[in-house]
């Protein structure tokens, strides 16, 4: 028998589930042909069933529907061969074995429908995630950067942590903060914060001032989506905003009740803790004044590590905490890619395979400017050598020649 491609389906053809058609086809001619050659007495007719049970297990609706019509079809033929369809005996086996199998057809039918459904849902959270938590570039101004995210609710993908990146006039800025509260219910404030933090970036403001306008737009959205006060004063946002700057081997940070980052200096491990930390943001009208910077340095070879909560709090069966120190002091060395890869899989086998609560990892890296490459030189300006001239240097300030 050829089967459609259609009756194969557990959402998608495949070559194994057409192969697994053979055991439920064997399974229906082998009952049939032995039936047939034993006395009336001996019924075996009852075993076909477990055709169209079988096939539910790798096939769509449609192919459970096909093999169950074949194993009545093959009872029928045990029926006329065995005293006729006219005993109750029979009737009562093809009545049975017919409705058993519609019910098996229907359970495989509301099983697909609802992976379809499921896999929508996962195609939309996926889409929202792209959209709310874009990926970060791996290069942006001297920095090399991987991130890695884990939402807790697996089948959304998405929940309250965050990060985000821009560059300003002469830094580039981070944040990376972690929303009260996970999965979808956390999306929408974690979208406010990353939506402010990225429009922010042309005006240029402090961190500070980028800080004390992340918690404005916090206290402004829960104030606008109708939330009580009690539920407002129980909303924020823990976050740390850097900016990594170009002309030096520093950093400046401000931290808002966050985790604080970890660096890796010439295999030392150290913990980048501030003097003075901020209230998380949201938890009251903010001024520019509740934030301190505080400066530390990152040089050249160094790794900076960012991390939610949901990374050190992230428990094995016995209850213990990730050590994610110790787990960095662990490490052999290399990319950030790398390290994110190695947190990544160490942090699920801690875990037993899923996190608890939503988990953001950064690793930044500081790495030499790269210019961009000029344009390669078209046909007409090889021909005339303009290719091959020296840039015209503008004269300096003042009248004497030079760079300018």
């Amino acid at each position: 028998m050829r089967v459609p491609p259609d009756l194969t389906r557990i959402g998608g053809d495949s070559r194994s589930s057409r192969a697994l058609f053979a055991v439920p086809l064997v399974m229906i001619l082998a009952v049939t042909v032995i039936d047939l050659h034993t006395p009336p007495t001996v019924h075996l007719g009852p075993f076909l069933i477990a055709a169209p049970a079988i096939t539910a297990s790798f096939a769509g609706a449609g192919g459970t529907a096909a093999i169950g019509s074949l194993a009545v079809v093959a009872q029928i033929i045990i029926g006329v061969f065995h005293g006729g369809l006219e005993t109750s005996n029979h009737q009562a086996q093809i009545v049975a074995l017919f409705l058993i199998s519609g019910l098996v057809t229907s359970f495989r039918y509301a099983t697909d429908r609802h992976r379809r459904r499921l896999r929508q849902v996962r195609s939309v959270a996926v889409a929202a995630q792209e959209v709310l938590l874009r990926p970060l570039p791996e290069r942006i101004g001297e920095l090399n950067i991987a991130s890695l995210y884990l939402a807790s609710d697996e089948e959304a993908q998405i929940g309250g942590d965050l990060y985000a990146a821009v560059r300003t006039e002469r830094a580039t800025r981070l944040v990376i903060g972690d929303v009260r509260g996970k999965g979808l219910a956390a999306v929408g404030d974690a979208a406010v914060l990353i939506g402010a933090f990225q429009g922010s970036a042309y005006h240029n403001l402090s961190l500070p001032g980028i800080a004390t306008h992340l918690g404005s737009a916090m206290c402004w959205n829960w104030q606008q989506t109708g939330g009580d006060e009690r539920k407002s004063l129980e909303s924020f946002v823990t976050a740390v905003m850097l900016d990594v700057y170009d002309d030096g081997p520093v950093t400046g940070m401000v931290n808002c009740g966050h985790p604080s980052p970890l660096l890796l200096h010439k295999g030392e491990i150290a913990t980048l803790d501030v003097r003075e930390p901020a209230v998380p943001l949201g938890m009251e009208p903010p001024e520019e004044g509740d934030f301190q910077v505080e400066m530390f340095r990152f040089e050249y070879g160094d790794l900076l590590v960012l991390h939610t909560d949901g990374v050190v709090e992230a428990r094995d069966e016995s209850g213990t905490f990730y050590p994610l120190p110790e787990r960095l002091a662990c490490w052999k060395g290399g990319s950030p890619q790398s390290l994110v890869d190695y947190l990544h899989a160490d942090l699920l086998r801690h875990t037993g395979g899923a996190v608890n609560d939503d988990a953001a990892i950064v690793v930044i890296a500081r790495c030499a400017w790269a210019p961009p490459a000029p344009p390669p030189a078209t046909r007409s300006t090889r021909r005339s050598g303009h290719a091959r001239r020296k840039p015209r240097r503008l004269p300096a300030p003042g009248g004497t020649s030079g760079p300018r």
